[in-house]
């Protein structure tokens, strides 16, 4: 008798192949066309022509947030994932169907640049999920709108065209924009608005943003720009001092460039022009109020009307004041009264003057002071060519370095006042177009120069020699004067000799007489004399004349000759 082999699982196989058919075969991984068998519960019943049916939810045929429209006997359109699990039925898939024909049509959608329609109905990080008839995208926040949104539901479960940015169906990514459609629909719009404006046309808008330089303002689907110098003729330091978001506002087009579709507004164009016969109105000399509205470091800009304003340079501000900052002299809002310098309709400039309309001060000084008139004051500053004293008037006058005092001149003259000291001086020129006061103060002490001019401490000047009388004797030295009635000062016990017994002042008594030399002035210009300085002259004096070191004379026969020729005179 034959024994029968066991069959093996390829046995198995081999036989379901043959149960099954040829039929199925291929089946998996596609989308077929199936017939809806029956309805239950929340699954649709359908038949692919397979061995068993399968089912798929009712959810699946349903576009977001909406009801599903099915009913037995409808053909549509599942995807096979396998032909049979567990259960013996075939698993199918609407979504899934639906997904695949979906990303066919956007790719050739995608490649032509074409819009795709599709629904808002998920929230994610970054953005929201679209519904792309069966493909979900990906919608970043920022390509939502035009404009930032803060609330999207109004755009949920809405269908709304959609342009694909970017597609990976291998990664399943894609990738869409709202805002490149009304972008794209907007340039339309102002395509078309633009072509029906034109320059020099008024039109209503509403004012949509404000920045520092000007206003954007809605025509009604395009935007022009109202700059902030041409809101008003009168100065506009912020838009937002005029106008507010939201106002509606008559403008007229000033430029319209067609190729960038941008538009140049003004509000002044349509106001009267206040320049027009601005040279008439401000005759040159005039003087006029006005308000302070900027300061600046070279000047400061005074409005004598609303749309009229004019500089005053930093140099017509005050006739004392010089070089200080306008806003030490004025302030904002200040009402002035200036006067008219220079006019220019054509480049809209009007030049001012503040000094102009207030009295001149140095002319002022003149008919109050005139030469000869003894003046007092405070020494305000030391140059190196004089001394610059206040005066009444808040003007100052000059006192040249030989005017300081009689004999003296140079640094030892302006040593001889400090910056603070009350000073007496006399005019002795003022020139009122200069703006210059000459001064001189040895003018006005008693006595002369050596020839017979007036000077210091009766008439003596430096180097000279004079013949003084002892006045009184003290350790320091002596006081002396000048003849009878001349110039007192004072003798350092140092200089009443060149050798330390000729410098004991005791030496010396009250009206005694002998020559000294006048070596400079103290502070209060009274002169300091000195024995010892006439000796070393005299000396280098008989040594030119009567001998030198070549000569073979000594110093005593040099002094002998010198001594005998001064005795026979």
């Amino acid at each position: 008798m034959a024994t029968t082999a066991m069959p093996t699982r390829d046995d198995f196989a081999k036989l379901l192949n043959e149960t099954l058919g040829g039929e199925n075969e291929g089946f998996e991984g596609k989308v077929v066309k199936g017939t809806v068998t029956g309805i239950e519960n929340d699954m649709a019943v359908i038949d692919v022509g397979l061995k068993s049916e399968g089912r798929v939810a009712l959810r699946e045929f349903a576009a977001p947030g909406q009801k599903a429209e099915i009913q037995v006997g409808d053909v549509v359109d599942v995807y096979v994932d396998r032909v049979e699990n567990h259960n013996g039925e075939a698993m199918l898939s609407r979504d899934r169907a639906r997904r695949e024909a979906a990303w066919d049509k956007l790719e050739t959608e995608f490649t032509a640049g074409n819009r795709v329609e599709g629904v808002i109905f998920g929230r994610v990080k970054g953005g929201f999920t679209v519904d792309l008839g069966g493909a979900v995208a990906f919608l970043p926040g920022s390509q939502v709108d035009i404009r930032p949104v803060r609330d999207v539901t109004p755009l949920m479960d809405i269908p709304s065209p959609f342009q694909i940015l970017k597609m990976d169906r291998r990664r399943g990514n894609i990738v869409v924009s709202r805002r490149a459609i009304l972008e794209e629909t907007r340039a339309e719009q102002r395509s078309g608005l633009i072509q029906s404006l034109h320059e020099g046309q008024v039109v209503d808008g509403i004012v949509k943003n404000i920045t520092d330089y000007g206003a954007f303002v809605d025509l009604g689907g395009i935007d022009g720009l109202l700059h902030v110098t041409d809101i008003s003729y009168k100065r506009v330091n912020h838009p937002s001092e005029v106008i507010n978001i939201g106002d509606t506002v008559r403008v007229q087009i000033i430029r319209i460039n067609r190729e960038t579709q941008r538009i140049s507004l003004g509000m002044k164009q349509l106001e009267a022009d206040p320049w027009e016969g601005a040279g008439a109105k401000y005759p040159i000399g005039g003087v006029f109020r006005g308000r302070v509205t900027n300061i600046t470091e070279y000047g400061a800009f005074v409005e004598l009307e609303p749309g009229i304003e004019g500089l005053v340079h930093v140099s017509e501000m005050s006739w004392t004041k010089k070089n200080v900052h306008p806003g030490k002299i004025v302030s904002t809002s200040q009402e002035v009264d200036v006067a008219v310098l220079e006019v220019d309709e054509d480049k809209r400039r009007i030049s001012l003057g503040l000094k102009q309309a207030q009295a001149n001060p140095w002319h002022a000084f003149g008919e109050a002071h005139p030469v000869g008139t003894e003046v007092e004051g405070e020494v305000k500053n030391a140059t190196e060519f004089g001394l610059f004293i206040g005066l009444d008037g808040d003007v100052d006058g000059m006192v040249h370095m030989s005017d300081i005092a009689w004999g003296v001149t140079g640094e030892e003259a302006l040593n001889l006042h400090r910056k603070g000291e009350t000073v007496k001086a006399v005019v002795l020129d003022v020139d009122v177009e200069k703006e210059r006061i000459s001064l001189g103060m040895k003018q006005l002490e008693r006595g002369g120069v050596a020839k017979g001019g007036a000077g210091a401490g009766g008439g003596v000047g430096k180097n000279e020699i004079v013949t003084v009388t002892v006045l009184e004797v003290r350790d320091g030295g002596l006081e002396v004067q000048v003849g009878d009635d001349g110039a007192t000062g004072f003798i350092k016990r140092t200089d009443l000799g060149r050798d330390r017994d000729e410098q004991r002042p005791e030496r010396f008594q009250v009206g005694q007489k002998f020559d000294a030399m006048v070596i400079g002035f103290d502070r209060s210009k009274k002169p300091n004399f000195s024995v010892k300085a006439l000796q070393i002259a005299e000396e280098k004096q008989a040594v030119a004349q009567y001998g030198s070191s070549d000569s073979g004379a000594s110093l005593g026969d040099i002094l002998g000759e010198a001594l005998k020729a001064k005795q026979e005179k």
